[in-house]
């Protein structure tokens, strides 16, 4: 059984460089790789692109990157909960692909499965498919739209072993199950690391032929983006 295990977040974030493509798995604020963030908060890299369902928050998850000026450009399906991502696209100074949230998803699936690219029908009609190849099937018109291309998958999952297999809980399996194996490298951090034949092969959701390197994350502050609770009467 081949070891995917890594000491550490800085062995995990071996080869990282600058002008690099990053996918960042979670949805909202859930299964979010805290630790990989923060670590590329801490070594200052820059000019990347980032293929992520959302930006996080002003202070939180991949804000913490729009606030340095690490991120050159978003490919994203939901950017509202964060004002310095809003200022940044306003003024220029952020590139932004908005993608249909289920043609994100897909196009990082077709990279895990190694399809160049899938033929879907949002969009067609719309800005998305001005100057993308178009086909009728059944009737139905579709756009082309290419699989993603990037050098790092983030990704956070809840229990993994030292080979790679892994289990998501509640909301953080979107976007974190596609992204694994869409990335030349894919990085896993996950709260609790168990020894091989720990896991219930029946309870595995990503394989670890998938993943690349593992490590057990730390101090995960699981913030929620609107806290909403009932009223005192």
């Amino acid at each position: 059984m081949i070891n995917k295990k890594v000491a550490n977040i800085s062995e995990a974030l071996l080869g990282v460089e600058d002008n690099m493509t990053f996918m960042f798995g979670g949805f909202g604020l859930s299964g979010i790789p805290e630790n990989a963030i923060a670590e590329l908060v801490k070594r200052n890299i820059k000019n990347l692109t980032c293929i992520s369902n959302n930006a996080g928050v002003d202070d939180f998850g991949l804000g913490l990157l729009l606030h340095q000026k690490q991120i050159k450009k978003m490919v994203s399906s939901y950017v509202g909960e964060n004002d310095e991502f809003e200022r940044q696209m306003l003024s220029g100074e952020l590139e932004v692909e908005l993608i249909p949230q289920g043609t994100l998803a897909e196009r990082c699936r077709a990279a895990q499965a190694g399809f160049p690219a899938i033929y879907t029908p949002a969009g067609y009609g719309t800005e998305v498919a001005e100057g993308k190849e178009t086909r009728e099937f059944d009737g139905k018109m579709h756009v082309l739209e290419y699989a993603f291309k990037a050098d790092f998958a983030f990704i956070k999952a809840w229990k993994g072993d030292a080979a790679g297999n892994l289990i998501f809980k509640g909301t953080a399996r979107n976007f974190n199950p596609n992204m694994c194996g869409a990335a030349k490298i894919t990085v896993v951090e996950v709260e609790e690391l168990v020894p091989v034949g720990e896991l219930d092969p029946n309870q595995i959701h990503i394989p670890g032929i998938f993943v690349q390197r593992i490590f057990k994350g730390e101090r995960y502050e699981k913030r929620i983006e609107q806290l909403t609770v009932r009223q005192r009467v």
